[in-house]
């Protein structure tokens, strides 16, 4: 199994600007086949450190996460997050 976890920090971390965003991330559960699990979480502690969003999602395989990253649903959320998000960090980790 692998575990692929991203944090977003948006160019506006405005509460409506990161549930907007939030919601277009949780759009992926049900549309990407090789997601076996799909989770997004918006930071409650809003500190200097933190990041707004992050994203935890499970595959079964090396494979399906590479599926994933170019999946057409996938893809269309990439294009939402380069117009809105400041920056990213990612880690992608077997279990």
């Amino acid at each position: 199994m692998i575990k692929h976890i991203v944090l977003f920090k948006l160019k506006d971390g405005a509460p409506e600007s990161v549930e907007r965003t939030a919601a277009v991330l949780r759009g992926l559960k049900g549309k990407v086949e090789q997601l076996v699990d799909l989770e997004v979480g918006k930071d409650i502690l809003r500190s200097q450190r933190s990041y707004d969003i992050a994203l935890v999602a499970t595959f079964a395989s090396l494979e399906d996460l590479e599926g994933y990253q170019v999946h057409p649903e996938h893809k269309k959320v990439i294009e939402h997050m380069q117009e809105v998000r400041e920056s990213q960090f990612a880690v992608d980790y077997e279990f």
